[in-house]
């Protein structure tokens, strides 16, 4: 089959490689026919290098038709149509049980102290094959997949693997108030619906932040108040102005360790990538390599008292956190991969025909599998509009 797979810092190539085949009793083999390219698969492009091996397949944004199923599999059945979640889960151990399914303890990364494993991402989350492929093998096939109904288009229920879930968690998390206020860094794919859900769900002010003039103009059209971060030397200060100077009640850093304007991280990142394996990896645990300004960020624009939800993903120690400040403002703290099992049955009702929060056109790019090397260039330096990215697999 063809599969998007890595090959380097920033250089990934479709190539051939072996079919996947069922090996579990309880396996299903899933033919794709939409996978997403994720802002987190960058990080496999430019800084997680060292746990990754020359021809790994990415991908965990997956959805397809169900090729062929194990002998165990009584849940599904060959035509049926289904969506991944990015985190590979059990769906019967005591964390599944609890709704914590990125904390499967059948599949936690033990070596790594790390929790479930993901598709396509890295030997950090069990260096499970991922879904930019023609086709996918798909484990605890009774739980894992999400059957979805025939009919309408895949962009209907691919977001379904991880951008609704993940978004609809971090608004969530941050527990906003009805009719109250909630700042969301970052207008990426995550940023973006989480604006959209938030506003769904009652809240008064939405306010999103970022630099990128497309994806202020795609979060202003949908109502949005959002602020370019190259016109504010001070962005708690614009929050505060628009919010009586407290503050919104909630803030969402939907941004992680892609954050603008730390250049001493910024060089850290790049060097990690270049690095031999043993040292990258050492390097990436320990040496506190992430880029904090949007997480500070964060903890500034939050009122007293208020929720900081954080969806972007951190990979390393991090630098040291401003905790007299976060206990000073009284802030509460939640984040973690998203469950996605955990909001499936909130988030279904809402994929209508009324598509009240815009996934039937919330790609900004389908291409087909052969263009994904060029889609991640583009997407990483965040040119042509490329918000998100759906790819086709000619199998499909």
């Amino acid at each position: 089959m063809r599969a998007l797979t890595y090959q380097g810092k920033r250089n990934v190539s479709v190539e051939t490689v072996p079919d996947p085949e069922i090996t579990q009793p309880d396996d299903v083999l899933v033919r794709v026919t939409t996978s997403g390219i994720c802002g987190s698969d960058l990080h496999l492009y430019e800084v997680l290098g060292p746990f990754l091996d020359q021809g790994d397949v990415l991908g965990h944004e997956t959805m397809g038709v169900v090729e062929e199923v194990g002998p165990e599999v009584a849940a599904l059945s060959p035509g049926d149509r289904v969506v991944m979640p990015f985190n590979v889960n059990c769906g019967t151990c005591w964390m599944c049980e609890q709704g914590l399914q990125s904390q499967c303890e059948t599949t936690q990364v033990r070596e790594y102290g790390t929790g479930a494993s993901l598709f396509g991402y890295s030997k950090l989350y069990g260096q499970v094959p991922g879904g930019q492929a023609e086709f996918l093998r798909v484990p605890f096939g009774n739980h894992l997949p999400i059957k979805v109904p025939d009919g309408p288009p895949d962009e209907r229920f691919v977001y379904l693997s991880d951008v609704l879930p993940t978004a609809w968690q971090a608004v969530a998390y941050a527990e906003i108030p009805k009719g109250g206020s909630v700042t969301v860094l970052g207008l990426g794919p995550i940023g973006d619906m989480a604006c959209r859900i938030a506003l769904h769900q009652g809240a008064g002010q939405v306010i999103g932040v970022d630099l990128v003039p497309e994806r202020l103009q795609r979060a202003r059209l949908r109502g949005v108040h959002t602020l370019d971060l190259r016109e504010h030397d001070d962005l708690g200060a614009a929050v505060r102005e628009l919010t009586d100077g407290r503050g919104t009640d909630a803030a969402i850093d939907a941004v992680g360790m892609e954050a603008h304007g730390a250049p001493v991280a910024k060089a850290a990142h790049q060097a990690v990538g270049l690095l031999p394996e043993a040292l990258g990896q050492k390097m990436m645990q320990r040496a506190g390599v992430d880029r904090l300004s949007a997480l500070n960020a964060a903890f500034d624009v939050v009122r007293r008292g208020g929720t900081v939800s954080l969806s972007g993903v951190y990979g390393g120690a991090a630098d040291p956190l401003p905790m007299l400040k976060l206990f000073d403002k009284q802030i509460q703290l939640r984040m973690g991969q998203a469950n996605v099992h955990h909001w499936v049955d909130d988030i279904l009702p809402l994929l209508t025909d009324e598509d009240p929060l815009g996934v039937d056109t919330f790609a900004t790019h389908t291409l087909p599998l052969e263009k994904a090397p060029e889609a991640y260039g583009t997407f990483q330096r965040k040119e042509d509009g490329m918000v998100k990215t759906v790819l086709k697999p000619s199998a499909a």
